[in-house]
């Protein structure tokens, strides 16, 4: 008799990502084996993703090993994060540890936690010399995603929610996107995995939990059944819409400066304005606008410095950054 079907999923997932892994990453050298960590909060749907890759790893001569985040933000953090540590060991992942960091405020609670989480996941990475970081998105986290980059009206890019492979070198991994939160909850429901449900996830205070316990459920309610998997379809449409975006993009960019190297509003007026927009952004963001912050807003200003000029004056984007035209160049600079 196999596996219960929610634990052969979850292995499958896994199974299928560790194989990418190894087809994509340079050799190692003979007799080193490649380590995968995985990314683990003590929930349902890491705690299933560890599980799994700790049966999944040793079968394809993969080190597998945990990593576990302490934001500190909430008392006995420490304490939760060290019994994390403990299910990871008892899973025999090795190298298992937990990370405390200090979670700043820029850009609100739950993106200042999410990057001082990324930030201690490279980190690890790098100390440990890592080939891949394992995390526990599911479906139903996609979902959400797309909601929340619709309703900041961010642009197709946001739409397209989280990508399966992301970060430098294709770092980290989700092999969950295509299961939903329930498999994964069912798939430790039957292995007699502990999990810990974090409060944050039902917090009121938090956009992402209202979503999920308020927002969700009335499109459910109004729509029907299936909204979750149609949000995650139009993530995956989106993004590769926003690639072939992006490329054309890139290559346009280089036909639109001056022998200075600055854009030139008669050439960036000629192009599709969803290419030109993109320009807009990277040259914002190379000029050292923080990306998180710099929205679609703040470049459609910008864009009316080239399609409706009426003489006005420069323009503020985050991260003291300023855009303004000159003479038929658009000069985009630290204030």
């Amino acid at each position: 008799m196999g596996p219960h079907p929610a634990v052969a999923a979850i292995r499958l997932a896994v199974r299928r990502v560790l194989h990418d892994i190894l087809d994509t990453q340079p050799q190692p050298p003979a007799g080193d084996r490649p380590l995968v960590l995985v990314a683990c909060s003590g929930g349902a749907d890491s705690m299933a993703l560890a599980s799994a890759l700790a049966f999944e790893a040793p079968k394809l001569g993969v080190r597998a090993g945990g990593i576990t985040v302490d934001h500190r933000l909430q008392p006995g953090s420490d304490v939760r994060a060290e019994d994390v540590v403990l299910r990871l060991t008892s899973l025999g992942l090795t190298p298992a540890e937990s990370v405390a960091v200090d979670v700043g405020r820029a850009g609100g609670p739950e993106a200042a936690a999410r990057d001082a989480r990324y930030g201690a996941l490279d980190a690890a990475a790098e100390r440990h010399g890592a080939a891949a970081v394992l995390l526990g998105h599911t479906r139903d986290d996609q979902a959400e995603t797309v909601l929340l980059g619709l309703a900041r009206g961010s642009g197709i890019r946001s739409l397209s929610g989280m990508a399966a492979v992301s970060g430098a070198a294709g770092r980290y991994r989700r092999p969950f996107l295509g299961l939903d939160r329930q498999t994964a909850r069912k798939a430790c429901l039957v292995q007699h995995l502990p999990v810990w449900d974090d409060p944050h996830n039902t917090d009121p205070a938090y956009t992402r939990s209202r979503l999920r316990h308020e927002g969700l459920p009335a499109l459910e309610k109004a729509l029907g059944k299936g909204v979750v998997e149609a949000l995650a379809r139009t993530a995956q449409l989106s993004r590769d819409d926003a690639d072939a975006l992006d490329a054309w993009a890139q290559q346009a960019a280089q036909t639109v400066r001056d022998a200075a190297g600055l854009l030139e509003c008669a050439k960036l007026y000629a192009l599709p304005p969803a290419v030109r927009r993109r320009i807009l952004r990277r040259a914002a963001i190379e000029a050292g606008a923080p990306a998180g912050a710099l929205f679609a807003r703040h470049i459609e200003e910008v864009d009316r410095l080239i399609t409706g000029w009426r003489g006005q004056g420069e323009i503020n984007l985050p991260g003291k950054v300023v855009a303004q035209r000159q003479g038929g160049r658009l000069v985009i600079r630290q204030g």
